[in-house]
């Protein structure tokens, strides 16, 4: 893997179009990795990231407190950047505030346009590379073959039926996030990851093998599952290591928090919040 300090000229056409996967990882006060989908995000210069924020969430509260960033862009023929990148600025106006909003996706739309754009110096990226589709493709029937011999023993629901569903099936796209040694959250694609119920995530690490030789018993991961109708969730659990079942080798996340990210209106699914009434003073 050859990591680079800046972008190429050809790169940051790849970043221009809206249709595309952009993700953003970020560190919350608790130390933990969060993810965001923001297809917003491009590169302004070779060695400068910019997305536009027309929605509320907890990314954008993150980076003010730990400006460390990871960030993944996936294209439509399944080129991959990946890297490091570091929250400076946001401004309300100016040249790029103008460039999203006459975007299509915002000058056309009646509900929302941006109204904040985020500034990022890049520290280190390595991209263009292509998804292993036929490593993916096998370590998803792996995963599909032992996971329920993974199942986690806790009785207690976590993911909703609908989010489990998502999670499961083989065509949603995931990827996995987790805070390495130098601090920055660094992002995986792991789309051969499944739901072996409701409390558990199992993934073969055929694909992707020697980054997910870098997770370690007992670390936090974020896992971002996303669909090509755009429905997302974000969970995060407790990874609890490599092992064998039915003789296949899989890795287990045991789920602990569930977030839903989609607007309007994001929010911890689990643990369940107190329903607080609305008091109008």
């Amino acid at each position: 893997m050859n990591v680079y300090s800046r972008f190429t000229e050809e790169d940051m056409k790849q970043f221009e179009p809206e249709a595309k996967v952009g993700l953003i990882a970020t560190v919350n006060p608790e130390g933990l990795p969060h993810i965001t989908l923001i297809t917003a995000l491009q590169a302004k210069t070779p060695t400068r990231l910019i997305w536009g924020q027309f929605s509320e969430g907890k990314s954008k509260e993150h980076v003010k407190s730990n400006p460390r960033t990871g960030f993944l862009i996936m294209t439509l023929d399944r080129r991959l950047w990946r890297g490091k990148a570091v929250w400076t600025h946001e401004l309300r106006n100016g040249e790029d505030f103008e460039m999203f909003n006459n975007k299509p996706m915002f000058r056309y739309n009646a509900y929302f346009g941006i109204h904040t754009v985020h500034y990022l110096d890049l520290a280190e990226t390595f991209g263009g590379e292509r998804l292993p589709l036929a490593r993916i493709a096998i370590a998803a029937l792996l995963t599909r073959a032992a996971k329920s011999a993974a199942r986690n023993s806790g009785k207690d629901r976590i993911l909703k039926p609908w989010a489990q569903a998502l999670f499961t099936r083989l065509d949603t796209l995931k990827f996995l996030c987790y805070i390495g040694d130098d601090s920055f959250p660094a992002i995986i694609p792991i789309i051969q990851c499944q739901a072996s119920d409701s409390r558990r995530f199992v993934f073969s690490p055929l694909a992707f093998r020697p980054e997910l030789k870098n997770l370690k018993r007992g670390m936090p991961l974020a896992v971002f599952g996303l669909t090509m109708a755009m429905e997302d969730v974000l969970v995060r659990g407790t990874f609890t290591g490599f092992r064998r079942y039915r003789g296949i080798t899989l890795g287990c996340v045991d789920i602990d928090w569930v977030y839903n990210s989609m607007p309007p209106k994001p929010g911890q699914i689990y643990p369940e919040e107190e329903i607080r009434p609305v008091v109008n003073f």
